[in-house]
């Protein structure tokens, strides 16, 4: 998923740089889920993993990546459907997508409010999705729903059903990389029709626990090995960048307004948007916090000054810096930086 500060592609040399450094333990503590990739790689190392974000649709990709420790079988709900079978290996999970695949087109709230056709009576229509590909979200977002209310599917089952629709989203939406604004012109993969996709099944036999609160609330609950923080480096909230995931995956028929159709994110802040709140929460989670190792990632061009950074947490051990250069992130190709190609990723190490 096109996520802001995504980490993906840098948690194998990450991991090279725990092990370098000794850097060992039994459980990981995400502390910024997003999509939940750093819980998910850790999972697979065989961690006991915690993972809490604020946003609800991080909550859904957690439950389904980090906390279900279990292939679905879909038990009751492939007794009361009918599913036309395109080979005699598909597992249950592909039987259910291609129902969903297959289901008459129904309007619902992204129908209506985040495509051309229905927002035609605005100063500028909303082009997030085609007037199809809203009817397909709304469609498969409202049957999930449906089967919930029904008893047809467990609660691991939604939330991974779930957690493929906000999966599959991203690559269907007209938008550059942050869903803030829609493009005026359509992209080309805005346009094709959107196929619902299955996500990974992890299992790793721990008992790993998830959350959709603000993790510094956790702080005295969650004791772990590898404490994780993987802050916001600027003063863009994400709620508003991923509003649009949020909706979907509540599905709660919000109060929207201005010109992107934003839900309200008032609860949704994050203190870390401001150099000195943010820099008052890290000292207060390495301080409070329970952990063998606090790791920060960070970056270069980030709103808290090094310095200080570095003045706050080596008051509560031995502190270590590693910095390393990655490709930047288109959608934060901007202001006085939008010509450097390269930005550094900041490690800094704390051993409590």
């Amino acid at each position: 998923m096109r996520f802001i500060g995504n980490k993906e592609n840098l948690l194998e040399k990450i991991y090279q740089i725990f092990q370098q450094k000794n850097i060992f333990g039994n459980s990981f503590f995400d502390f910024f889920a997003g999509t939940s990739n750093v819980g998910q790689f850790f999972k697979k190392k065989g961690f006991q993993v915690f993972s809490s974000d604020l946003l609800y649709f991080s909550f859904v990709l957690q439950k389904a990546y980090i906390e279900n420790n279990e292939v679905p079988t879909f038990e009751t709900l492939l007794s009361k459907i009918e599913v036309k079978s395109n080979s005699l290996f598909e597992n249950p999970l592909i039987k259910v997508i291609n129902y969903l695949n297959g289901l008459p087109l129904q309007e619902g709230f992204i129908t209506k409010n985040y495509t051309p056709k229905n927002t035609q009576h605005l100063e500028v229509p909303r082009m997030y999705f085609s007037d199809e590909n809203g009817k397909i979200i709304d469609t498969i977002r409202i049957q999930i729903e449906n089967w919930k209310i029904e008893n047809l599917i467990s609660e691991n089952e939604y939330f991974i059903l779930l957690a493929c629709l906000i999966e599959t989203v991203p690559f269907y939406a007209n938008i550059s990389g942050v869903y803030a604004a829609f493009q005026k012109i359509w992209d080309a993969r805005a346009i094709k029709k959107m196929i619902l996709r299955p996500i990974e099944i992890i299992k790793n036999q721990k008992e790993n626990k998830v959350f959709n609160q603000n993790s510094v609330e956790l702080i005295s609950e969650i004791q772990a090995d590898i404490l994780y923080l993987d802050p916001p480096y600027n003063q863009r909230q994400y709620a508003p960048n991923y509003h649009l995931l949020e909706t979907i995956a509540k599905y709660d028929n919000p109060i929207i307004k201005g010109v992107s159709g934003m839900r309200d994110y008032t609860n949704q802040k994050s203190q870390f948007c401001n150099a000195e709140t943010g820099l008052n929460e890290l000292h207060k989670i390495a301080k409070n916090a329970n952990y063998k190792y606090l790791i920060l990632s960070y970056n270069s061009e980030g709103i808290m000054p090094k310095t200080k950074i570095e003045q706050s947490l080596s008051s509560f051990g031995d502190l270590e810096l590693v910095e390393f250069d990655y490709l930047r992130f288109k959608s934060n190709s901007n202001g006085e930086s939008k010509n450097k190609k390269f930005i550094k990723e900041q490690l800094y190490i704390l051993k409590k």
